[in-house]
C-alpha cells in the first residue's frame, strides 16, 4: 500500500470523500444520496482523503459545532481496506487538523458496533442516550485533544 493523506479542500480532493462515502457505506447498507449527504455537507466542511496509490480508500469528515468542539463523522473505510489500520489512521489525521484549527473536544456519534473502536482511539461516551438516526442509532463519545 501506498497511503497518502489529503486535507480535502477543493472539489477533486472532495469528490474522493463523497465516492469513499457512496461506495463503502451508502451502497453496502442502502442508505440513499439525500441521507448520506446532508446539511453538514457544505462548502465550508472539511474533509480527510487516504489514498492508495492516488485512489481514494478511507475519508471522514469534520465540522464545528461550538469554538472548542468539532464533530468527526462519516468515518468510512472501502470494505477491501479494512482491518488495515486507515479507520484509526483517518481519525487520527483529524484530529491533529482540528487542534491545529484550535479545537480542544472531538465529537463522534459511534454505530453501536463501533464504540470498542473509539474507545480504544480514546473516546469516551459522553450520554447514554441512543441517537435514532435515519440508518443506524448512535452513542455521542468525546475525546479532549491535546
Amino acid at each position: 500500500m501506498n497511503i497518502q493523506v489529503i486535507r480535502a479542500t477543493e472539489t477533486w480532493q472532495r469528490a474522493g470523500a463523497y465516492y469513499v462515502r457512496i461506495q463503502g457505506m451508502a451502497r453496502q447498507h442502502n442508505i440513499t444520496l439525500r441521507r448520506e449527504f446532508d446539511e453538514h455537507d457544505t462548502p465550508d466542511t472539511r474533509y480527510i482523503v487516504l489514498t492508495d496509490n492516488d485512489f481514494p480508500v478511507a475519508t471522514c469528515r469534520l465540522y464545528p459545532l461550538t469554538d472548542s468542539a468539532a464533530m468527526i463523522g462519516r468515518v468510512v473505510v472501502l470494505p477491501e481496506y479494512r482491518s488495515q489500520g486507515l479507520g484509526r489512521r483517518v481519525v487520527a489525521e483529524a484530529e491533529s487538523w482540528l487542534c491545529q484549527l484550535g479545537f480542544t473536544q472531538a465529537v463522534v456519534e459511534s454505530r453501536d458496533v463501533a464504540i470498542g473502536f473509539y474507545q480504544k482511539l480514546g473516546y469516551s461516551v459522553a450520554d447514554e442516550t441512543v441517537i435514532h438516526g435515519y440508518t443506524f442509532d448512535c452513542i455521542r463519545m468525546e475525546k479532549k485533544l491535546f
